[in-house]
């Protein structure tokens, strides 16, 4: 049974939202996962704030011009699936890309960064990136390491006085 023009039409209202306010965005080809390999990436995917919705490709075109962005061109073939995040733009292709590398199956279309599209390529790129909380310990290292050095340089001169006193008790006794 065909679906009523309301229902399509709250269907393209739905993506527009998601859409517009979504920081990252990953479209895939849906197809060639199993039910079973889909609710485990969705359940995954919850657990990291993300979220998986399959639609069709004209609605995805008609919401893409809706809200104003760059149309796309997706030679995949059947509905595309977005994956997105309202709060981590990296989340959903660091999780998409993780099931692509098991799944020769299931393949990465493109994406949308900050509303700009982005190849299949750079979403995998991005999700090859360290995450958020790794690139924040990266950079508490990186201004912690002169601190760290100059204690290590004022301890090596105690260390060398220590050491010189030691030597010379040794040789009195």
């Amino acid at each position: 049974m065909a679906k009523s023009r309301s229902k399509k039409q709250d269907e393209l209202a739905a993506v527009k939202q998601t859409l517009t306010s979504s920081q990252g965005i990953v479209f895939t080809a849906d197809t060639g996962l199993t039910v079973a390999e889909s609710g485990s990436l969705r359940s995954i995917m919850r657990k990291e704030n993300a979220r998986m919705q399959s639609v069709k490709k004209t609605i995805l075109t008609k919401a893409l011009a809706e809200a104003k962005m760059d149309p796309i061109e997706i030679s995949a073939t059947g509905n595309i699936a977005l994956a997105y995040s309202a709060e981590d733009p990296i989340a959903p292709a660091r999780l998409v890309y993780k099931v692509a590398k098991d799944n020769e199956r299931f393949s990465i279309v493109g994406g949308l960064l900050d509303g700009v599209f982005i190849s299949s390529e750079k979403v995998i790129e991005l999700a090859k990136l360290p995450g958020r909380q790794e690139l924040l310990a990266r950079l508490v290292g990186t201004i912690n390491a002169p601190v760290s050095g100059f204690v290590n340089v004022l301890a090596g001169n105690l260390r060398g006085l220590v050491t010189a006193l030691g030597a010379i008790r040794d040789k009195k006794v």
